[in-house]
């Protein structure tokens, strides 16, 4: 039986840890993955005892007080604090979310935390979304039309075109879906990954669009669309409750649809 390993330089080892809970009653363990490009160290993982009574109920709350009153050097993204711009996605005792909208007491033991799985890691809980944002960018994510709009009114649709947005215009791109997906792992310079083609199946489906030939011509290829195999990680973990295995899943049907 093969046994696989990873290269010494990925191997995560016991970093630091920091006791900043003494005489608290409400005490919790942080375990969270840290790596520095610019120190040639391997990875670790940095431990944190921290009083729950001296930050917020979530997990996010956790971090930025580990970060202002423990440890600076401890990087990561957030911006909303409301689970609307996605920055804080990361993985949090074992599933893709965000750290703001995952209370703190709603997870037992340790608190382990680490960046989005199976993308390049700029420094500690910071992934490199370049490629994921070029893929956002490449199925062109704004109405394209042929028709000019009226000169005094907008471009309008019914209640029920409407609605058929419903359930994906919601996604904020926070990645969760894609690093969960087994076929973005393994494929991801070619398949564009769930949330991309959510986001697709957006711009497919809206009654204003006048491309919609054009982008499930963009869309018919062997890895761009077809590597979904429908396991529905991407599901399962969305933090706004959305679909993408159901959306990409129309995408098939209308290809199927206008080849017969």
């Amino acid at each position: 039986m093969a046994q696989l390993t990873l290269p010494k330089n990925s191997t995560v080892g016991e970093g630091k840890t920091f006791d900043a809970a003494n005489g608290a009653t409400r005490r919790k363990r942080f375990v969270i993955y840290r790596w520095d490009p610019d120190g040639g160290d391997n990875p670790r993982t940095d431990t944190y005892d921290i009083d729950l009574d001296k930050c917020g109920p979530m997990v996010l709350d956790a971090i930025i007080y580990i970060k202002n009153e423990i440890d600076p050097t401890l990087t990561f993204r957030r911006s909303c604090r409301e689970g609307i711009c996605g920055s804080c996605a990361m993985n949090i005792d074992g599933t893709n979310t965000l750290a703001c909208t995952i209370a703190t007491a709603s997870i037992k033991g340790d608190v382990k935390i680490y960046p989005l799985p199976h993308m390049e890691v700029r420094k500690d809980l910071v992934p490199d979304l370049r490629h994921f944002y070029a893929q956002y960018a490449s199925i062109k994510p704004w109405m394209q039309t042929q028709t000019p709009p009226a000169p005094d009114k907008e471009r309008l649709q019914s209640k029920e075109d409407r609605s058929k947005l419903d359930g994906l215009y919601e996604c904020i791109l926070c990645a969760c879906c894609s690093t969960s997906c087994p076929s973005y792992w393994w494929n991801s310079d070619r398949y564009l990954g769930p949330a991309i083609l959510l986001q697709a199946y957006r711009w497919i489906i809206d009654s204003r669009d006048e491309a919609t030939g054009e982008r499930l011509d963009d869309l018919e290829d062997p890895f761009r669309l077809y590597r979904c195999h429908t396991i529905m990680n991407c599901a399962r973990t969305c933090p706004k409750g959305l679909n993408p295995g159901k959306a990409i899943a129309e995408i098939k049907k209308l290809m199927v649809s206008r080849s017969i």
